[in-house]
């Protein structure tokens, strides 16, 4: 056992005995949204995963111990601590670990720490990637490195449309990670359900994703696997909207010369703000879509 590792009771119990588990990261706790909807949504989250049969890992740094599992007291300090609660990558976990202090776990993390834990399956909204303008800035989310090193699968509402999606795509192609669609050809842009970019497989059940993951597990090819669930219908924003609000927050964030990893919840917050709070609506939605979809995916595991 890594001894930077904690593992909650309930996970604990359930990896012993073969039951499926699901990972959830923090930063959408810290960082995703204000409080107390942070907090409200994180809960019913997990108490979604436990309604479809799963046990839920959110997962964090809190005093400096890697946590796989947190207790709705530990998710309420998160929550109310908010964006004092460090944004934590890979590059963060040593200082934070040896420090002793706090971090909210990115999909990169969430990725590493799950992985540590014995869990394949994570559930979470969107996932970073190639950043507009890139091509200058350098700006990739190491998300997509971490797809490529670790043996978790990530579900989530496709990449977020802050970013160029198709740059995205060709990454992860370089990087041999297999994107799949449920139940769609077309990559699902996080508040809507279309992109104009294609999947590399569309699979259409739970024991399709299963058994193609474990498949990929078997045969070492390592790295993990993207499966890319649409937000729910009636949900889903109007393109025309969300990508004028997107062109909005894009351009305020370059004139106030935001990068890095404050870019992300800055673009989320003021698109949430220009939406008039519709954005944050279907959040939500997409969040607890894709963790009823990772649970019946864990169980096929």
């Amino acid at each position: 056992m890594n001894k930077y590792l904690s593992i909650s009771a309930p996970v604990a119990e359930a990896l012993a005995q073969g039951r499926p588990v699901v990972a959830l990261e923090s930063t959408i706790i810290s960082h995703g949204m204000p409080y107390p909807q942070n907090v409200e949504t994180a809960l019913k989250v997990e108490a979604t995963i436990r309604g479809c049969g799963a046990v839920p890992a959110t997962v964090a740094v809190i005093g400096g111990k890697l946590k796989a599992g947190l207790t709705p007291e530990e998710i309420e300090y998160l929550g109310k601590k908010g964006t004092a609660v460090t944004k934590a990558s890979r590059r963060d976990l040593p200082v934070l670990v040896a420090r002793g202090e706090d971090g909210a776990t990115t999909v990169t993390t969430t990725m590493i720490i799950a992985a540590m834990a014995g869990i394949r399956v994570f559930a979470t909204g969107g996932i970073g990637g190639v950043h507009r303008g890139a091509e200058t800035t350098m700006d990739i989310s190491a998300d997509l490195e971490e797809l490529a090193r670790t043996p978790v699968m990530v579900i989530c509402a496709g990449a977020k449309s802050i970013l160029d999606l198709g740059l995205t795509l060709e990454y992860l192609e370089t990087k041999g990670v297999p994107v799949i669609g449920y139940g769609t050809e077309e990559l699902p842009a996080f508040y809507t359900r279309k992109s104009g970019f294609r999947v590399d497989y569309r699979l259409d059940t739970p024991e399709e994703i299963a058994s193609a993951f474990r498949a990929k597990l078997e045969m070492g090819l390592g790295g993990g696997m993207l499966v890319t669930n649409p937000v729910p219908e009636e949900y889903s924003m109007d393109k025309a909207v969300i990508d004028a609000a997107i062109d909005q927050a894009v351009e305020e964030c370059r004139m106030k010369g935001i990068h890095g990893k404050e870019t992300t919840p800055f673009l989320l917050a003021r698109i949430k703000d220009i939406t008039g709070g519709e954005s944050l609506e279907a959040n939500i939605a997409l969040v607890l879509n894709n963790a009823r979809l990772a649970a019946r995916v864990a169980a096929c595991m």
